[in-house]
């Protein structure tokens, strides 16, 4: 089972989570701040972070920040609010998901699972590496590289580009993304998909404000070039 790290500092969230997935099988870890949560990272070497939007001290935003510093760690951002600002920031930060607290443990699990089927799923029967211009999709190996260089990306923004470039020139709405990526069947939350789609321009275009590869069709959603 997946080991998690939780970083939340209400002791009463933070107990009854962290009790519900051992229930489950899944070895947990916690920490009440942002800075301890880092401590037991590199210590622990969970296979997911989830983590409070509203830490003291540091926040989630910052630590997320932190993290993707120097690693592709699945995060989901837990939050007490669906505040649109704050929700926004933590994506843009680097976060895979988020979870409006409270959640009921069967929510989160099954939100743990869908962000770990990005990384874990093969990219598909296709030949294993493909070549868009200068951007070099593994698919077996789910790696990217832009000129030979390889490019580090989150679990989302990889099943995001595996996803879009498996039907180049098809034209996906958001919702049709979000089934797919994000595996949320109801009428989900754009903003998962606009961020990712901004997380990703910013590592793979020469100019995320003109795209090449990842081309916005206003009014209809998203397409892969490139053009």
């Amino acid at each position: 089972m997946p080991r998690v790290l939780l970083i939340e500092d209400d002791p009463s969230v933070r107990e009854g989570v962290e009790l519900g997935l051992r229930r489950r099988g899944h070895e947990v870890r916690t920490a009440a701040t942002g800075e301890d949560g880092l401590e037991a990272l590199a210590d622990f070497r969970p296979d997911l972070l989830l983590l409070d939007l509203m830490l003291p001290g540091m926040n989630g935003v910052q630590v997320c920040h932190r993290v993707r510093e120097s690693s592709q760690l699945p995060i989901i951002m837990l939050t007490a609010r669906g505040d649109d600002f704050d929700i926004v920031i933590g994506l843009e930060a680097g976060a895979d998901d988020y979870i409006v607290k409270p959640a009921r443990t069967e929510v989160i699990e099954a939100r743990i699972r869908a962000v770990l089927r990005r990384i874990e799923e093969p990219g598909g029967s296709r030949s294993a590496v493909e070549f868009h211009g200068e951007l070099a999709i593994d698919r077996a190996g789910l790696t990217v590289a832009k000129a030979g260089e390889r490019i580090a990306l989150a679990p989302s923004e990889m099943k995001l580009l595996l996803h879009l470039s498996a039907a180049p020139e098809q034209v996906f709405s958001r919702q049709q993304l979000l089934e797919h990526v994000w595996e949320h069947s109801y009428h989900g939350d754009a903003r998962l998909v606009d961020a990712c789609v901004r997380r990703l321009r910013n590592k793979i275009e020469d100019t995320p404000g003109e795209p090449r590869y990842i081309q916005t069709l206003r009014g209809f959603g998203y397409r892969f070039g490139p053009l």
